[in-house]
């Protein structure tokens, strides 16, 4: 777990989180692409891979690298390539959570842990979905609250990978037009890719994810 510390402080120190950028995918676009259209088995590894990597690392950038997965793979593969890597590196950070490691990684959770414990003893993949459907929790803590909590590995693989579907999809259509933007040499806004309406069908998926607990709590009154 010390060497997860070390890449973490190594890659902020060496800057790779701003490799993560609409300019270095602009900049790099032709042979990124060519690549992408010459080894397509390997450049989906080496996406998925470099997502896993860039989740577990908690560097910024994931949604700069749904986008691209969209640019490359088009809206519907590049979010299934996207959710992947997602969840992969969501799954690391997880199982670091429950090591000694974890009371490191506790410290960053900060009072968001008091908050969300009463709700996850019971319910635990209902809650994990609805906080992965609304877009307005921190994706890092929401992936580590549940290994603190005892969420079980299958419920929180289950969630994580269904729940970030929808915010996922959003994003790689985005990116499934980018080429437009690079054309006219633009950089994309994504400040206004969450609509209202986008915003407020989110909420509406995870308000559903808690209505079994709703019907629970009713049949028990």
């Amino acid at each position: 777990m010390a060497a997860v510390a070390l890449a973490v402080a190594a890659g902020f120190a060496f800057g790779l989180d701003d490799y993560l950028s609409f300019e270095v995918l602009q900049r790099h676009r032709a042979a990124l692409t060519d690549f992408v259209t010459e080894h397509g088995l390997l450049a989906v590894l080496s996406y998925v891979v470099l997502y896993a990597l860039a989740t577990a690392l908690s560097f910024p950038g994931a949604t700069v690298l749904t986008v691209a997965g969209g640019f490359f793979f088009g809206s519907v593969v590049g979010c299934l390539w996207a959710v992947i890597g997602a969840t992969s590196g969501a799954v690391v950070i997880f199982l670091a959570a429950r090591t000694a490691f974890g009371d490191v990684l506790r410290s960053r959770a900060g009072p968001f842990l008091r908050k969300m414990e009463d709700g996850f003893r019971e319910n635990a993949l209902n809650y994990m979905l609805f906080l992965r459907l609304v877009p307005v929790f921190p994706f890092f803590v929401v992936n580590l609250v549940p290994a603190f909590l005892g969420v079980s590995l299958r419920d929180y693989v289950i969630a994580t990978f269904v729940g970030i579907v929808p915010g996922g999809f959003v994003y790689a259509a985005v990116g499934a037009g980018l080429g437009s933007y690079f054309d006219a040499n633009e950089t994309p806004s994504l400040s206004g890719v969450l609509t209202p309406e986008i915003l407020i069908a989110l909420t509406g998926l995870a308000l559903l994810s808690l209505l079994p607990i709703a019907v629970k709590r009713l049949r028990q009154r």
